[in-house]
């Protein structure tokens, strides 16, 4: 049996900005996507700490510092907002019991502080 389980997180970033007519995603700087163990174009759910906005989406990525909310999500975000980003897997019950999720946690630059 396979379980969606959590495996990865940035907890804490900082939206940079939203951009509405970009079709689909979120943009989030790609060094902090691989800190935390996201792959480029995987599925997270994307909680907003300011609004409890949730939603689901792809991530691409980005540049230095950037967390950039596209398309019809932007109407959950603006600049400024906190989000978490979180990342599941879909992990066997031997998998489970070997999994360790990352957290990463960031400042109001997207910064790393912790993880």
């Amino acid at each position: 049996m396979l379980r969606e389980m959590f495996v990865g997180k940035l907890h804490r970033a900082t939206v940079s900005r939203t951009e509405i007519d970009y079709p689909g995603s979120l943009t989030v700087d790609v060094e902090l996507l691989e800190r935390a163990g996201i792959p480029v174009h995987g599925k997270v759910q994307v909680v907003n700490i300011n609004n409890g906005a949730r939603f689901e989406t792809y991530v691409i990525p980005g540049e230095p510092g950037e967390i950039i909310v596209n398309g019809a999500a932007a109407r959950l975000a603006q600049a400024g907002d906190r989000i978490i980003i979180i990342a599941y897997a879909l992990l066997s019950d031997d998998e489970i019991a070997q999994n360790t999720p990352i957290v990463v946690v960031l400042d109001e630059r997207n910064r790393v502080v912790a993880g």
